[in-house]
């Protein structure tokens, strides 16, 4: 993560030197290049922060599947003993 945030600074400090100097549409195929390695590496930094591990996947799919049982659940919301049956 600190290689992005070192990479993000660096173009930000590039771009604002080459408009100092009113070089910024001189050194576009510079610059491309430096975009495309930073969408890279935030591309990997997002695959990296959104992966789930298998044991988190795993964790995960247990508590979905135990929000989706019906057993527990009650008619009423707010009956403080929801193992009884509802009168019927």
């Amino acid at each position: 993560m600190q290689r992005l945030v070192a990479m993000l600074r660096d173009l930000a400090e590039r771009i604002e030197d080459l408009d100092e100097r009113g070089e910024l549409l001189d050194r576009v195929p510079e610059l491309q290049k430096r975009l495309g390695d930073l969408r890279s590496e935030l591309f990997h930094y997002e695959v990296r922060s959104t992966y789930d591990t298998p044991e988190i996947a795993d964790s995960r799919r247990i508590i979905e599947q135990a929000d989706q049982a019906s057993d527990f659940q009650t008619p009423n919301p707010e009956d403080e003993e929801p193992w009884r049956r509802p009168p019927e």
